[in-house]
């Protein structure tokens, strides 16, 4: 899409135009909710301390000052910038928090309470607040008091166990996997809030945990081991008990990854690579005879793959209906026909006045479709607005902004060139 493309539709209804989300949080798991509710018409208001604002600003590559990820995590929010270990920043907290439907925060437990914005406090004079709090181990239990990270919920949830080759140190997923999960389960849990609000009028808190998030993706880990005393292992690229499921080489050192696991798709899996023998014997016509045999299913699969360039081996399956793909890279995902006609890349200007390729929005809403507005907010871009919206005055706003507890880009830039 162009870059009118992406802000082209805001005429179109969204589903959650007129919500109005307060988020007390950084980095990744609480921004990533809001992030998503804002997609979809949510007023989100980011609050973040002077001068440095959330730190994945200055994540992974930064240009012009400002890391591209947050044209990804902070689009369609508006950025408050106050000092939230001030009285007077706790007490504009505790006025947008008056007005929110949903709080969003990922501090570690009892920091909050710490400065009196706690639940306690704040549905004291909000009884419909909703308020999603995502940590590393959740508000209550033996460990809620650690430091708790995504990767370290990937490892407590089961999932870097299975990680990587057998034998082998355990590897991770090259994305933060814990805490957009975490996110995702923070927004579940808010719009199921807000549909019970409807009938009770009172709001609650949800509680989500990282390792949780992780654990509730494994299956059937847990039955499996209590049941039958089975540990689930690390298997690589292959998917244990479902088969044939794996990556595959071709010639040209490439690989595709094929899912042959259906009954039906591995008969004509079989009768593609001209294992006819394969195809036709009874003992693997289903997935328990198969798994039993998966070792020679996989070296069948192999050896026809490793005498084919990977496009034939694409083509030839996807022409008999075998689920059929390989790896993406940035560049694959860029140039396919299929993200390009489904809207998945579209291009944004940024505060910088910049062209930037970002993702699209998902889910797909038929009627109220989600949408973008632009990259990641200035530091404190929207403060005044803010500020004017809950009737403070100006000269009390002048007062707190000479005092450092509120930050705005507009006042930032003579300070600077003063201090140099």
């Amino acid at each position: 899409m162009t870059a009118h493309d992406a802000t082209s539709t805001t005429e179109q209804p969204q589903a959650l135009t007129g919500l109005k989300v307060l988020e007390l949080g950084q980095l990744i798991a609480g921004p990533f909710a809001t992030k998503l509710l804002g997609e979809f018409g949510a007023d989100v208001i980011k609050v973040e301390p002077p001068g440095t604002g959330d730190p994945l600003r200055r994540w992974r590559i930064v240009e012009e000052g400002t890391s591209l990820w947050w044209h990804i995590q902070t689009r369609n929010k508006r950025s408050l910038s106050l000092d939230l270990r001030s009285e007077e920043g706790q007490e504009i907290v505790r006025r947008l928090a008056l007005e929110a439907d949903i709080v969003v925060e990922n501090f570690r437990p009892g920091t909050l309470e710490k400065w009196g914005l706690g639940w306690e406090a704040l549905s004291a004079a909000n009884p419909g607040l909703i308020m999603v709090r995502i940590s590393g181990y959740g508000q209550t239990g033996p460990y809620r008091d650690r430091p708790g990270f995504g990767v370290i919920g990937e490892a407590m949830g089961g999932l870097r166990y299975l990680s990587g080759h057998p034998g082998e140190r355990s590897v991770r997923v090259g994305v933060s996997l814990g805490d957009s999960l975490s996110a995702l389960y923070g927004v579940i849990g808010a719009l199921l809030a807000l549909q019970e609000r409807h009938k009770s009028g009172q709001g609650q808190y949800i509680d989500v945990a990282l390792y949780e998030s992780v654990f509730a993706m494994m299956e059937s880990l847990i039955p499996e081991y209590d049941s039958a005393d089975v540990i689930r292992e690390p298997s690589g690229s292959a998917l244990p008990g479902i088969t044939p499921s794996n990556a595959y080489p071709c010639l040209g050192g490439e690989h595709v990854l094929i899912a042959g696991n259906g009954d039906s798709i591995y008969r004509r899996l079989m009768q593609a690579i001209e294992r006819f023998d394969l195809a036709d014997d009874p003992e693997l016509a289903h997935n328990d005879g198969r798994s039993r045999h998966a070792e020679r299913i996989d070296g069948a699969i192999a050896d026809w793959t490793s005498r084919h360039d990977r496009e034939h081996v694409l083509s030839t399956l996807d022409a008999v209906g075998v689920p059929v793909g390989f790896p993406y890279t940035a560049r694959d995902i860029v140039n396919d026909p299929h993200y390009q006609a489904r809207e998945m890349i579209q291009t944004i200007i940024t505060a910088e006045g910049r062209q930037l390729k970002v993702p699209g929005v998902m889910p797909k809403l038929s009627r109220t479709p989600g949408r973008i507005e632009g990259g990641g907010p200035r530091l404190g871009q929207h403060t005044r607005d803010v500020l004017n919206e809950l009737g403070i005055d100006a000269d009390t706003q002048q007062a707190l902004f000479e005092r450092g507890v509120l930050y705005d880009t507009e006042q930032s830039v003579p300070q600077h060139k003063q201090g140099e």
